[in-house]
């Protein structure tokens, strides 16, 4: 499956081409900073599938964390696009971006419920985790 995206203001573009290792939603704290409160719909697919065909991103990584995620957004718009853990070879694509976002189907988990706030509503159909299941 072939997955392309951008920021909103058209600087930034990238592809994505395969099937994700992983469809869902985070409601970790991080991720609500960056989305304005509410979780992160999130695709991860194998980094050697994603490129950028347009630009070049901006990256943040957090230097008080021994093990910081590194983010990387548009320098003019400030889109964040992607996520990529040390830990993990996959890039962690921000559904909103997607061209069509209806080809995310949906969450097939959702993760770091622990931070989840009252006022978030999940799919009772969905598997959920306070932490990162055991992989």
């Amino acid at each position: 499956m072939k997955f392309e995206g951008g920021c909103y203001c058209g600087a930034l573009r990238y592809v994505a081409d395969g099937e994700p290792v992983l469809k869902g939603e985070c409601y970790c704290r991080e991720c609500q900073y960056i989305s304005g409160g509410a979780p992160q719909l999130f695709l991860a697919m194998p980094a050697g599938t994603f490129h950028y065909t347009q630009g070049t991103a901006k990256t943040y990584s957090r230097s008080d964390l021994e093990h910081p995620v590194t983010r990387e957004f548009c320098p003019e718009c400030g889109t964040h696009l992607v996520t990529r853990r040390p830990d993990m070879p996959l890039v962690i694509l921000k559904v909103g971006t997607l061209d069509e976002p209806s080809l995310f189907g949906g969450p097939q988990v959702a993760i770091y419920t622990c931070d989840k706030q009252i006022f978030h509503h999940m799919a009772e159909a969905v598997p959920a985790y306070e932490k990162m299941p055991v992989q």
